[in-house]
């Protein structure tokens, strides 16, 4: 037991940044990652000893912030009673302050999927192969979530408006 700790420690506070950008919510954040961790030691017997440790550890707790995500749709949306907006320390003056806010602002418009694709890519620095693993999804597809996601999240920095989600038209094609 004490192998699976010194190879999975390293990793939880990269696990613990990554849900709690996905959540918002630092107690939500904590019992998920305390979930994936529960689930990688119940099936440690099952990993590749060949494999990406932190690619696992991160598909693990994709999904099941996944798995929450379409309970929730199906149960309902759910509200606190003691939900507090905080945002994170910033070393500077007002202007990072409000920056960061609004930053945190934009990343919360983001649809889950490129939000998920972003964190995982500008802040825990996986390359793509290594998102596209975690997501479950092909490389290609982690490309345009990454590319949509920026250019929201840019233009929400500009212009303190959310991007219009434009609505395709699907043609049958036989």
């Amino acid at each position: 037991m004490s192998e699976i700790g010194t190879l999975v420690e390293p990793h939880i506070p990269a696990l613990r940044r990554y849900a709690r950008s996905l959540l918002h919510d630092t107690d939500a954040a904590d019992d998920l990652v305390q979930d994936c961790l529960e689930n990688a030691i119940a099936r440690w017997h099952l990993r590749r000893r060949d494999g990406n440790l932190r690619g696992w550890l991160f598909a693990i707790l994709h999904n099941l912030f996944v798995s929450a995500l379409r309970q929730r749709a199906r149960r309902g949306a759910q509200v606190s009673l003691d939900v507090s907006h905080t945002v994170p320390a910033s070393s500077g003056g007002q202007e990072e302050q409000l920056a960061v806010r609004d930053l945190l602002a934009g990343l919360k418009l983001l649809p889950p999927d490129q939000r998920a694709v972003l964190l995982l890519i500008a802040v825990e620095e996986m390359t793509y192969a290594e998102a596209a693993q975690v997501l479950g999804v092909p490389v290609g597809t982690v490309m345009s979530r990454l590319s949509r996601g920026r250019e929201s999240l840019r233009q929400y920095m500009e212009t303190g408006q959310p991007i219009a989600i434009k609505q395709c038209k699907l043609r049958r094609v036989k």
